[in-house]
């Protein structure tokens, strides 16, 4: 009864830690995958394309999580000492790609200041023209995060656009969108949005590169409980009893 009971609980932390597994792994994949197509949309404001090696390792891990989560519910339902190990393997392996990406990220999120430089180079080849993809991504830079120059709306006036332009207009991506009638000149300051992109663009980032490093806790906690709960497992497997060899000997080799 006793032994029915305890293998009762042990088929129910498996399955809770099948769920934990595919839950953190739900997690640090959406935190790569929000990463890379963050940068994929501002690709053109980077000096260098390092900055998604965090997410390509989460997503890494976030593959390897599934499939223990994937091993655990085998083991919920059936033995084997082959998936047993083979899990346990792979939790090694996830804490090492978790513990990378976690790092890395902490590495880029010091480095972002160098990272965005190029900035102000990418807006000053802005053309007006919406066909030109760095007038796209510019326009649709300070859409998404609300701000308007490198610093503030003042820096359109350093450009060339703006210059042959005839310097009375600056994008009108640069507008709040709270006011209707506004058509982007400087002598109505108020109407513009007055925070600049870089530092905006550095916050959005930073918090993405943070999620990456906060789910390496999470990660270990769940990989934590997941070991515990395959040594239960591993331990109350009988061990294989081998019986004694009996050797007959012919008596004509006496």
């Amino acid at each position: 009864m006793m032994i029915n009971q305890r293998r009762k609980t042990l088929r129910l932390s498996l399955q809770i830690t099948c769920q934990l597994l595919w839950l953190v792994a739900l997690v640090v994949g959406l935190s790569g995958v929000y990463l890379l197509l963050k940068y994929k949309q501002s690709s053109l404001f980077f000096s260098h394309s390092s900055i998604i090696l965090p997410a390509v390792f989460a997503l890494a891990s976030a593959a390897l999580l599934l499939v223990s989560g994937c091993f655990i519910f085998c083991l919920a339902t059936r033995e084997s000492t082959f998936l047993q190990g083979l899990f346990v393997y792979l939790l090694v392996v996830v804490f090492c790609l978790e513990s990378t990406a976690s790092a890395l990220a902490y590495f880029h999120s010091g480095q972002l200041d160098s990272e965005i430089a190029p900035l102000s180079g990418v807006f000053n080849k802005y053309t007006g023209s919406s066909q030109n993809p760095t007038t796209h991504a510019v326009d649709a830079l300070q859409e998404e995060l609300q701000c308007c120059g490198v610093h503030d709306f003042r820096d359109w006036e350093e450009t060339a656009w703006f210059n042959h332009s005839g310097g009375l207009r600056i994008p009108h991506s640069c507008c709040n969108i709270t006011f209707h009638s506004c058509n982007a000149t400087l002598d109505q300051p108020w109407q513009l949005y007055p925070e600049g992109c870089q530092m905006k663009l550095k916050v959005a980032f930073l918090f993405m590169l943070k999620l990456i490093i906060w789910s390496f806790p999470l990660v270990l906690v769940v990989e934590i409980f997941g070991f515990m709960t395959m040594v239960q497992v591993m331990t109350e497997q009988p061990f294989m009893k081998y019986d004694k060899l009996q050797i007959n000997y012919s008596p004509y080799y006496r």
